[in-house]
């Protein structure tokens, strides 16, 4: 809450020269190109023994809660639910490759979101953050703009994983109703935003949604209204929601019983083990949000250069960035004990951003419309992913413009900001790309810092055109960035180790 004229407020709509109309609008959109997640989210951890039903409410209500902490506390416009990559590397890496069980991959994600409220209060995200160098910033940001692109291709199945797009199948492309439906969502989406039309975004949605009512190939529709699936059995939308909230028992606060705490650390090996996944967990949780906020917060102006100066000199939580790094980190926390992998910010919150939401009122508006889909999964879980992927293309679109800062013709900054944005999408993990830009920034001012080195030793009374000695060349790296480079080179050697790949 804050003073604005006089009065107590809790969203300064004013302030941010937003209105009630666009926060409304930013919170649908974000809400409806996130919406996959409640259905995706319990499909994948399902696979490692976790009821579905228990995973579905889980999702929401972590969803539900986290965002609306992001919303009440930090007055930002950013969603949060189980992250999509995190919940695969929960399922495939540390219950199948490393046979944990999934009572303690959830433990695991719990002590994560502890760590990460341990470094959020300590100050060393903010640290971080204050580290990274402007023109790996901006790379980020388009980087993100590269990421979000490539989710809405390939959740529309446009392109693959292997990278080989769906038209290089010849006329399979033309055969697929659901890309037919993309295509002409992407059009309408990029006319309306070209016009300035309000309401672009959610407007592309509605409109790509109904016409995906229409069967292209003679019967099938992409936009189907089923009934609500509850593992492998099919209900009606209110026995469905009944059931599954019967399975949520089975998985809330299992991670404090025998099941979860008891037995993660009861042997030597599987602890050593344990402690280095919560390690992997905790560094991709921490940096695809440091990377989400980064690249969507500071040119919208979410986050402030006021608001950035009071991150780095003032104590508590008193800014944006602050607040929010702290509501990221309690929703990872909350959604473990619910029983869903880490929950974390969405970076199709850009899309909401996009529309002009710029305050925590969005985020409550989501938050709002995740409550609702607990009864409603059914008709929400309709809307395809040829509806929100055009949105999620044209965003991309967008914060390519971030990539204007960056000097491309001066190797040592185009190279790391190269690989920081096009890994993003490559690897399909912010983390990833925000390592790569790390690594090869150093990499390369260790590079030129040797090489100084050697022309001052060889010239070391060598004085410059003003008659003043050359001084000694300096390495430009900060202590924070040099560490997270180490502990994602770690983290990456960790992971290959024989204990990792057993």
């Amino acid at each position: 809450m804050r003073m604005v004229d006089g009065k107590l407020q809790l969203f300064d709509i004013k302030g941010t020269n937003s209105t009630w109309k666009k926060e409304v609008i930013g919170g649908l959109t974000t809400f409806f190109a996130m919406s996959y997640i409640i259905i995706t989210n319990p499909g994948i951890l399902s696979a490692s023994g976790i009821p579905w039903g228990a995973v579905f409410i889980a999702t929401i209500i972590s969803s539900m809660i986290g965002t609306l902490i992001m919303g009440l506390f930090a007055d930002v416009p950013y969603a949060q639910a189980p992250g999509m990559g995190l919940n695969a590397f929960f399922t495939y890496t540390v219950c199948f490759a490393l046979n944990f069980t999934w009572q303690e991959a959830l433990t695991m994600v719990f002590v994560c979101g502890v760590i990460n409220i341990l470094i959020t209060v300590t100050k060393v995200r903010k640290m971080i953050i204050k580290a990274i160098p402007q023109s790996l910033q901006s790379a980020i940001s388009g980087g993100i703009g590269l990421f979000i692109a490539y989710i809405g291709l390939l959740n529309v199945g446009f392109i693959s994983f292997n990278g080989v797009p769906a038209m290089s199948s010849g006329t399979s492309l033309w055969n697929s109703p659901a890309i037919i439906v993309f295509l002409i969502g992407l059009i309408i989406c990029i006319v309306l935003n070209v016009l300035k039309i309000k309401g672009a975004m959610i407007i592309s949605i509605i409109a790509t949604t109904l016409i995906g009512l229409i069967p292209f190939d003679g019967s099938t529709q992409v936009t189907s209204i089923g009934s609500l699936g509850v593992g492998s059995a099919e209900y009606g939308y209110m026995d469905g929601f009944i059931e599954a909230f019967k399975q949520l028992p089975q998985t809330f606060g299992v991670i404090f019983t025998g099941e979860g705490f008891g037995s993660l650390f009861n042997d030597g090996v599987k602890a050593i083990t344990a402690i280095i996944t919560i390690f992997s967990f905790s560094l991709s949780d921490t940096f695809d949000t440091l990377g989400t906020f980064i690249g969507t917060g500071r040119k919208s102006g979410i986050f402030t250069d006021e608001d950035m100066m009071s991150l780095e000199n003032s104590k508590g939580f008193k800014s944006k960035m602050d607040k929010a790094l702290f509501s990221d980190s309690v929703a990872t926390s909350i959604g473990a004990i619910f029983g869903t992998s880490n929950t974390t910010t969405f970076v199709e919150s850009a899309s909401g951003i996009e529309a002009g939401a710029r305050t925590g009122l969005a985020s409550c508006v989501t938050a709002l419309c995740f409550m609702l889909s607990i009864f409603f999964a059914g008709p929400i879980s309709a809307v395809p992913s040829a509806a929100t992927a055009p949105v999620l293309v044209v965003v991309g679109c967008m914060m390519a413009s971030n990539f204007m800062d960056i000097h491309w013709n001066k190797l040592e900054e185009a190279i790391p900001a190269f690989f920081a944005s096009v890994f993003m999408a490559l690897c399909y993990s912010i983390s990833y790309g925000v390592a790569m830009g790390f690594i090869t920034y150093c990499l390369i001012e260790i590079a030129i810092y040797v090489k100084d080195l050697i022309v001052y030793k060889r010239n070391e009374t060598t004085v410059n055109e003003n008659g003043e000695v050359a001084a000694k060349p300096k390495l430009n790296i900060s202590v924070i960035l040099a560490i997270a480079s180490v502990l994602f080179l770690l983290n990456f050697i960790l992971l290959a180790t024989p204990l990792m790949n057993k």
